[in-house]
């Protein structure tokens, strides 16, 4: 499986994770040619060697109409320099009339610029408290935003990692100074992006993550978490304009990994007084409320009691969830935690349209092996309509598949995920 893993521990702005990807290309100056062919009005793309703390890597620069932003973001409070209210200023339609109307862009890499950008006007609306609709961005900020955006979607299209993965954001610490006035770090617009997304402060002073940089991590990263086992092919340093007492960079690794690993939790409690109807029931209510897995286990207890032990696996990020849920569904009055890493096939959902409607099958790869599942809803609404078994559902959706030559929907788009 390709990953991609974004290491941002010293935050993250949106021409650094341009930086980052493109040295994972193989031919960056020619990216960056047919970035400077694409008609954003006045920008002109710069790939230049930077190093920090001894470390080298590359330094992208956007001028616009041969002006250079002092920041680059997109956010309206970020710009503190004199004449940020000489320029005129673009609202969220006029990024959407120039990424769709003047950008040779495919349409996948459209959808996600525009999605990138819907995240950091929400995050500004709800920040000053104006309808998105009021939100305007600084014309010079707003070029050179859409470049840094822009490339980046574009990036990720051309590298189509299988699973993007990126390490808990270091946000940075004190106040930013903006037109606005003196703001705390991370910015508000920074902070409602990345509500649900591991962050942290620290020693460094300054706004080390943007909202730009934010919202690309938001949308683009699957999960946040410790760089997985896997064997690197290729390596990029995305540098900051900035120089700090560490590496101001954004590091980007691509490569291969085997399957799915994850450390995760198990959650266990003995139980002596609750019926079966009653484990039952709370089994079903942590299965429904995020659990992985649960089942149980019959124990000798104190006093020559017989009771039950209930195991309840869960991911680290739900582990409050499911804590509070045992206490709420069991009679327990302690649980006990133990900590384990997960390999896991890689796991995929696909669908067959059968003359018996969609069936849904499960597709697990990975260490050597592919297997295929049919999803039992589905094979028991057959045999239900049908009034026969599910082994003869199944044999019925398999002879149709194998007569017909039938192709399933892969990766279903999200239409597809509700119809499914």
């Amino acid at each position: 499986m390709k990953t991609l893993y974004l290491d941002c521990s010293m935050g993250a702005a949106g021409d650094m994770l341009a930086a980052a990807l493109l040295e994972l290309m193989p031919d960056p100056e020619k990216f960056v040619e047919e970035c400077n062919h694409l008609g954003i009005p006045g920008v002109h793309i710069g790939m230049e060697t930077s190093v920090k703390c001894g470390i080298t890597g590359t330094h992208l620069s956007v001028t616009v109409n041969g002006e250079e932003e002092e920041s680059h973001d997109v956010h309206e409070h970020a710009h503190s320099h004199g004449d940020a209210h000489d320029h005129s200023h673009s609202s969220l339609h006029d990024i959407e009339h120039i990424i769709r109307d003047h950008l040779l862009l495919p349409q996948k890499v459209q959808n996600n610029v525009m999605a990138v950008y819907t995240l950091i006007a929400e995050a500004e609306s709800r920040a000053h408290g104006k309808p998105v609709e009021e939100i305007h961005f600084h014309e010079v900020g707003t070029m050179d935003a859409v470049a840094d955006i822009t490339m980046v979607c574009l990036l990720m299209d051309r590298l189509s990692p299988d699973e993007v993965i990126a390490s808990p954001i270091h946000v940075g610490s004190g106040q930013v100074c903006c037109t606005h006035g003196i703001l705390p770090v991370p910015a508000p617009a920074t902070a409602h992006i990345l509500q649900g997304v591991p962050m942290y402060g620290g020693s460094i002073k300054g706004e080390l993550c943007t909202p730009t940089g934010a919202a690309l991590l938001k949308h683009f990263a699957d999960r946040f978490g410790e760089m997985p086992m896997m064997k690197t092919t290729a390596i990029g340093y995305g540098m900051g304009k900035k120089d700090f007492e560490a590496a101001n960079c954004v590091r980007a690794m691509y490569g291969e990994t085997d399957a799915v690993q994850e450390e995760i939790c198990e959650l266990s409690c003995n139980v002596d007084d609750m019926t079966s109807e009653a484990v039952g029931f709370a089994m079903e209510q942590l299965l429904r409320e995020g659990a992985l897995d649960v089942y149980t286990m019959p124990v000798g207890m104190k006093k020559s009691r017989p009771g039950i032990l209930i195991h309840v696996m869960c991911r680290k990020a739900d582990k409050e969830t499911m804590v509070r849920s045992i206490f709420k569904y069991t009679t327990t009055i302690g649980i006990r935690e133990n900590r384990f890493w997960r390999y896991a096939l890689e796991r995929r959902m696909e669908a067959l349209e059968t003359p018996y409607g969609l069936v849904r099958y499960k597709v697990s790869i990975g260490y050597g092996v592919e297997r295929r599942k049919y999803e039992y809803e589905d094979l028991s609404r057959i045999a239900k309509e049908k009034n026969i078994s599910i082994s003869e559902a199944e044999i019925l959706v398999k002879k149709w598949e194998l007569l017909a030559g039938a192709s399933g929907i892969k990766n279903p788009t999200q239409t597809e995920r509700t119809k499914l």
